[in-house]
């Protein structure tokens, strides 16, 4: 790469100023300072200033486990340099983290593809408005998009060298993003299946590449075993402390955090999150009706017809959510009533559930405008925004598809190239996992982000010759 970098470098230098003043324009007039910012910048005050990783209440500091320590800390190290809750400071220095994952995307393009695709990946990396977006908010999405495109740029330097440093640098990559959100350990799932099934591959008597003898291919399997050990290992090996410190305040075995961001003996209303799954499909109804809960009305006519199978049950979701106005929160005999409805509807209509809704919440994460962060209204789609904003929505979405597209048509071209199955297995396994939750939200997928570059960046180059792999590569 640096090598690429010293014969391109006003090329580099040019998208990396746009890049800059890409970010810059989303900070200075859309800073992303929002409610879980104040969460997360409330346990790092803490933490510095008493000694305590827990979040402020009336009387006294609480111990958390609801967050991961990875942007806690990362918020408490610019708070000491900075100044406290200088949000700003944050921000200015997410962008630069944002830039160097456009250096990974190439260097990932590089070393799958060609010299031209990286090029073409930094591009795409700089220009992408989305990427650009969340490096303006204080949350979580611009750090993990960083590891995750370094855990994977490591991981295929170890496959291709076959060394072993590059994986202790996977692993603690993994290790990174896992102590910024739980779903991190989608990356160690990912890459250990890969290994996995590069090691079947390797077992099977015709799987030899020509020459190779028994002894290289057991060899060769040694060195994927070792790879997904240490990968294993290294990743693990920061969550002890955590997972120690949680046993000895709460007393519970919590290596991540919960699910559901709940405080130790916090009623989870699990009966209400299962009926919102029953007919959850889009990021519309995620503002409108799931975050409401609790404490904000729910208005019932933002349900969407497929939230009822019959007058009947529309009159009963309508009485129960009559009785959460009255009170803003849902008690346990009020969640036994939305269980009531969810697994009546799952009952009537599996396919729907397993299925056709999971499908549908993953269709509307990757292909809806990503103006979550932004002033846009969520229903774009009925028109009725002010001109500007709806513009905006318009072509945040119109971008979106042509990033998705390309990619497509990259992963096409490209698809028999060793070591993409890599990028498409993470791809398809965090998809899947996403189409599980309750809540699509676009940027869930940003994670993804650097792997739809590297295809998309295939698909904008002319051609690609065996030469420049080869030369990419080296």
């Amino acid at each position: 790469m640096r090598e690429l970098f010293r014969r391109n470098l006003r090329f580099f230098l040019i998208f990396s100023s746009a890049a800059l003043l890409l970010r810059l324009v989303f900070i200075l007039r859309f800073p992303g300072v929002v409610t879980d910012s104040f969460v997360y910048g409330d346990i790092a005050k803490n933490w510095l200033q008493h000694g305590i990783y827990g979040l402020s209440g009336t009387q006294e500091i609480s111990p958390t486990y609801i967050r991961l320590p990875g942007y806690p800390a990362f918020l408490a190290l610019i708070f000491s340099i900075a100044g406290m809750e200088h949000y700003r400071a944050v921000l200015f220095v997410q962008i630069f983290v944002d830039l160097a994952s456009c250096f990974l995307c190439a260097d990932i393009a590089r070393r799958l593809i060609s010299s031209r695709a990286a090029k073409a990946a930094f591009v795409l990396a700089c220009l992408c408005p989305f990427l650009a977006d969340y490096s303006a908010a204080a949350l979580t999405e611009t750090l993990e998009v960083f590891f995750t495109a370094l855990t994977f740029d490591l991981a295929i330097h170890g496959l291709q060298l076959r060394s072993m440093r590059y994986w202790v640098g996977a692993g603690a990559a993994c290790a990174a993003a896992i102590l910024l959100r739980p779903d991190g350990v989608l990356l160690v799932i990912a890459i250990e299946i890969y290994l996995f099934a590069m090691a079947i591959t390797k077992l099977k008597p015709d799987s030899g590449a020509a020459g190779a003898t028994p002894a290289i291919q057991k060899t060769l399997l040694i060195n994927l075993v070792q790879c997904g050990v240490i990968l294993a290992v290294v990743a693990a090996l920061p969550l002890i402390p955590w997972t120690l410190r949680n046993w000895h305040t709460f007393h519970r075995f919590q290596p991540l955090a919960p699910r559901y961001a709940n405080e130790e003996n916090e009623f989870v209303p699990m009966g209400f999150n299962r009926w919102v799954k029953t007919w959850m499909a889009d990021y519309a109804s995620v503002e409108e009706i799931y975050w409401q809960e609790p404490g904000d009305k729910i208005d019932p006519s933002k349900l969407p017809s497929r939230a009822f199978d019959s007058p009947e049950q529309r009159d009963q979701t309508e009485a129960a959510i009559e009785d959460y106005n009255e009170a803003l929160h849902v008690s346990p005999r009020l969640d036994a009533r939305f269980q009531a409805l969810a697994t009546a509807r799952i009952r009537s209509h599996p396919a729907r559930y397993y299925i056709g809704l999971p499908i549908l919440r993953i269709m509307d994460m990757w292909l809806r405008p990503r103006t979550e962060m932004l002033p846009s209204d969520s229903r774009w789609w009925e028109f009725d925004d002010e001109p500007k904003w709806l513009a905006m929505a318009i072509a945040f979405g119109a971008v979106n598809l042509f990033y998705v597209a390309c990619a497509l048509v990259g992963w096409m071209r490209v698809r028999s190239v060793e070591l993409t199955g890599l990028l498409v297995l993470f791809v398809v396994l965090r998809s899947v996992f996403l189409g599980t939750l309750e809540n699509p939200e676009p940027r869930y997928t940003l994670e993804m982000y650097p792997m739809v570059i590297v295809f998309a960046a295939c698909a904008l180059i002319r051609s690609r010759s065996q030469a420049d792999v080869q030369n990419g590569a080296s």
